[in-house]
């Protein structure tokens, strides 16, 4: 029996301005019997149009090729393509996404597809090897994302950038709201899989780069970027936060000139409720967008622990350095503790207030 007997998965290739790799991708892919039926091309507005005339006139009806009138970005085509499965195959059991530039193998496409069988809920990416054969930018950018996701999720996968997966059904629907619509969207579609409990399962496949890259539509930094402005708000949001609370402490501890214990604990309580109310916004509506009000009762409580832990470090460290009697050395004191707690505090507002 073929796969299609137990599981209905349609293939979908996103295209901006292809060459004959395409082609030769859809012939790969119609020698695979279990392969030809359900294959989808977005045309994510390419200026040349002779490609897709050839794939119509080879293939007929058994690939549907949908058009963008100007370029929207790769995450808009996969949206454009996820929508279109939806809504007229509706028995699909999931999507798999694949590039037209050829450097994915229907082989490795084939495994992918196994090993959705044993995990039909799951989000099935093919893993590449980023040896010295691949080019500079791709191993630099697939680095420095994989350490972003690991330090973002806590997921560590060896390909972050591949466009070769399978995407059960249910997380399709969930994927076409995503606000991105570029290259980010992919890797938003990683980072959000705890959150939508979608087990991630990595599959090795072959490291195949065709004319160093050149026909990528990846800009590189655009679209970096792009992929990693969740981190740099987050960045931002922390240390907008982290400026307006050590200026308030500061203040509070020089015109007052008092550097008791019970005086450094309320400057501290002061400051921290201020700049902890900002925080709190700007993660909300700015970094991870959550609206719940139970994130708004978890980030009080992280809020609480943080306040309790940056004041009495603070008086401690300051009384065991004998630095508590002068207010730069105080707030000097004061930034490495909550420079700590501002780590600490992204791996639990990420995991756990607003995931």
């Amino acid at each position: 029996m073929t796969l299609h007997q137990f599981y209905n998965i349609g293939i979908l290739i996103p295209a901006f301005n292809p060459d004959d790799k395409l082609i030769y991708l859809l012939d790969d892919i119609h020698q695979q019997t279990k392969f030809n039926q359900k294959i989808v091309i977005v045309d994510d507005g390419s200026l040349n149009q002779d490609i897709f005339e050839q794939i119509t006139t080879k293939y007929g009806q058994s690939v549907v090729v949908l058009h963008h009138d100007s370029n929207q970005g790769k995450g808009q085509a996969l949206k454009t393509g996820f929508q279109y499965f939806l809504q007229h195959y509706q028995f699909i059991n999931g999507v798999a996404t694949i590039d037209a530039d050829g450097q994915h193998k229907v082989s490795d496409l084939r495994n992918l597809e196994d090993n959705f069988i044993k995990h039909p809920e799951a989000l099935i990416i093919g893993g590449r090897t980023f040896d010295e054969a691949v080019p500079l930018r791709s191993r630099l950018g697939n680095l420095v994302t994989n350490q972003l996701v690991k330090v973002l999720t806590g997921i560590r996968v060896q390909d972050t950038q591949t466009g070769l997966r399978i995407i059960p059904i249910n997380y399709v629907k969930l994927l076409i709201s995503f606000p991105t619509n570029h290259y980010e969207f992919e890797f938003d579609m990683l980072l959000a899989t705890k959150k939508a409990g979608i087990e991630l399962v990595e599959v090795p496949i072959q490291t195949v780069y065709l004319d160093n890259n050149a026909t990528s539509h990846f800009r590189v930094i655009h679209d970096s970027l792009a992929i990693y402005s969740r981190f740099f708000k987050f960045v931002f949001s922390g240390v907008s936060s982290f400026v307006i609370d050590i200026v308030i402490f500061y203040v509070l501890i020089h015109f007052m000139m008092t550097y008791t214990h019970d005086f450094i604990i309320w400057a501290t309580l002061i400051s921290r409720v201020i700049s902890g109310l900002c925080n709190y916004v700007m993660n909300k509506q700015l970094v991870f967008g959550t609206q719940t009000r139970q994130a708004l009762w978890k980030y009080s409580g992280l809020f609480l622990c943080q306040l309790v832990a940056s004041g009495l470090l603070t008086t401690i460290f300051s009384y065991l350095t004998a630095l508590n009697q002068a207010t730069f050395w105080i707030s000097c004191i004061k930034i490495m503790v909550d420079l700590g707690l501002f780590l600490i505090s992204y791996q639990i507002q990420k995991r756990f207030v607003f995931w």
